[in-house]
């Protein structure tokens, strides 16, 4: 029985699959375990990504990208994720939110100073919105925005930001309204910050349980002058356009969860062909054949929700709560999945030469970033009653 998806690829969309999934496995698997280990980001896999087009799947050819729709990004999505979720969540941080505000938000010198660049892979996008007191609450962030001449002045820290430490190109939202009158999330602003910014720096890095070859950092802004013209869209619009790009982020770590999942679960069925017990191989027994039975309908059935609300996405419907369905079904997904690839391997499974111990650690937070399961739930409930 295969493990790909159900959804009928087309040539071109099988041709990326392939692409991704010989790259993912020759240059990223074997050496996921050991930049875990490690926590050691590879800085070789943003050229390599970009030289694949992978950082621009998204973005038009007349901005440098290869113009892709969702569907086929993230299938390829997957095949990264399946080899190794830090890997993946570069991809789709990168893919999802920078490089979606600049093409829907930025204007034209903006898309040719920044966009260009970061299709090509010559410039990592990240994306700082979350702070310390500001994290499923973002519209309570603290950084503040003064304007100054042709410039703004931005104070504050930004925390839990992937790639913090290694993107050219982060997409800041900061208050520009008055303190002491505040607009709540009409208040926000986004900026284009780059790390050559005077006040710029880079702050604590996390020590994180899972995703440790994603560097997770702090960024202190101390005064920092950024130009005018790196203001994106509208002064105040920018929670508007935050919100707007994490509905497409959520597609991305949904892809991931999936691709964890998938891995988790073959993992499982090559185990239970070769594992022993009781004079028998595990895979003859009824509570593993059941364990691998959920395992797949679950991955099949994440998968399934995932591309039908990317196909959907893809035709220019509207798609909100069915992007917070599939990253909610996804990420719970990819939790249980582990989990129970854990208990199959038994002992096993809780050491670090295994591989489903890495998946379980990186598959929790999958639930928590981009918006919590809980969120996600507000989302789809206020969705079925409010319509």
């Amino acid at each position: 029985m295969s493990l790909k998806s159900l959804t009928p690829l087309t040539p071109d969309q099988a041709e990326i699959q392939r692409l991704a999934r010989d790259f993912a496995q020759n240059e990223i698997a074997p050496c996921a375990a050991e930049w875990d280990r490690r926590s050691h980001f590879e800085p070789r896999l943003i050229k390599q990504l970009g030289d694949l087009g992978f950082l621009g799947m998204l973005v038009p050819e007349e901005h440098g990208g290869l113009g892709l729709d969702n569907l086929t990004y993230l299938i390829a999505l997957e095949e990264i994720a399946a080899a190794d979720a830090s890997a993946a969540v570069l991809m789709s941080v990168h893919n999802s939110l920078p490089t979606q505000m600049l093409l829907k938000y930025g204007n034209a010198d903006q898309k040719r100073r920044f966009l260009m660049p970061m299709a090509h892979g010559e410039l990592l996008g990240a994306f700082a919105l979350s702070e310390s007191e500001a994290g499923s609450d973002a519209a309570s962030l603290s950084v503040q925005a003064v304007r100054d001449g042709d410039s703004w002045i931005l104070d504050g820290t930004k925390s839990w930001v992937t790639s913090g430490d290694h993107a050219g190109v982060i997409l800041a939202m900061a208050r520009t309204d008055t303190p002491g009158m505040r607009r709540g999330a009409r208040g926000i602003s986004t900026f284009i910050i780059t790390p050559d910014l005077p006040g710029f720096t880079v702050g604590k890095r996390e020590d994180k349980m899972g995703l440790r070859a994603s560097p997770t950092v702090q960024l202190v802004f101390d005064r920092m002058r950024v130009p005018a013209d790196r203001l994106v869209g509208d002064e105040g619009q920018g929670f508007v356009y935050a919100m707007q790009s994490l509905e497409h982020g959520r597609l991305g770590i949904a892809a991931q969860s999936v691709g964890i999942a998938r891995h988790a679960l073959e993992l499982s069925i090559a185990y239970a062909n070769e594992r022993r017990q009781f004079g028998h191989l595990i895979k003859e027994f009824e509570g593993i054949q059941f364990k691998l039975a959920d395992m797949a309908t679950r991955v099949h059935s994440a998968r399934a929700l995932l591309h039908a609300a990317a196909a959907a996405k893809d035709r220019g419907e509207s798609v909100g709560p069915f992007t917070s369905m599939a990253k909610l079904q996804a990420s719970e997904t990819a939790m249980w999945v582990t989990t129970q690839a854990i208990q199959i391997f038994g002992g096993y499974g809780y050491m670090k030469d295994y591989p489903v111990e890495r998946l379980f650690r990186d598959a929790k937070v999958t639930e928590i970033y981009e918006g919590t399961s809980e969120i996600q739930r507000i989302v789809i409930g206020r969705a079925l009653t409010h319509s």
